[in-house]
């Protein structure tokens, strides 16, 4: 039996993305146009729109990497207040599902990933999918991509312990920067915004999301 996934997505945004204070009309639909089955492993696909993250990659040294569940993916785009003149990062792309969306909102988006099979999926669907204005660099993920720095809004796509200075330096001036600090239950999803070159943030909600490799904070030597 095939899967009607166009009906699967109506049925996400209805009862994961509206039911969770997502009003912001261009993002929904952006979630009912993009195939999130594209962005997953094709014995995955009849999970891709259940309301949990999923596994897409094993990773480097045990980092396995997850596409992130749809509530707090569109909890944090909306967080972001993305505008149509707007250029992106995104941090952490993944496979390309989050990137995919911001093409819909923003009007250039970079999608940064440190996996390079990763990245080659994200860059062969979102070529496949049409979306024009996205480039996919692989690089480190807290370093940011200076190249095309400053972005109007910086999104990074999994919990960090703390968002590294190397980020919020490649902010433009009234840019926005959103970023969930912490692990587990213990996550907070903050929103960072510059003005007059100094960067202040502000907590917005719990979320507990999977975390993102190369961020842990460096642990001082105790005697």
């Amino acid at each position: 039996m095939s899967a009607d996934f166009s009906e699967r997505r109506v049925k996400m945004v209805d009862g994961q993305i509206r039911t969770t204070d997502v009003t912001s009309a261009p993002l929904i639909e952006a979630m009912l146009t993009v195939p999130r089955e594209a962005f997953v492993g094709a014995g995955q696909q009849d999970l891709a729109y259940i309301d949990e993250d999923i596994r897409i990659s094993d990773g480097a040294n045990g980092a396995a990497r997850y596409l992130m569940e749809p509530s707090p993916l569109a909890k944090l785009l909306q967080l972001a207040e993305i505008d149509a003149s707007d250029s992106v990062l995104d941090v952490g792309c993944g496979s390309g599902y989050s990137a995919a969306l911001l093409s819909r909102l923003a009007r250039s988006v970079v999608a940064l990933e440190s996996d390079p099979a990763l990245a080659e999926t994200a860059r062969s669907t979102l070529s496949s999918l049409g979306c024009q204005n996205v480039t996919v660099i692989t690089g480190p993920l807290p370093q940011g991509h200076a190249a095309k720095a400053p972005y109007n809004v910086i999104f990074i796509g999994g919990s960090v312990e703390e968002v590294p200075p190397s980020l919020l330096d490649q902010l433009a001036q009234d840019g926005r920067l959103v970023a969930v600090e912490g692990q587990g239950n213990s996550g907070v999803a903050r929103l960072f915004f510059k003005a007059g070159g100094v960067v202040t943030g502000r907590r917005a909600f719990n979320a507990a999301i999977k975390p993102l490799p190369g961020f842990e904070r460096a642990h001082a030597f105790e005697f």
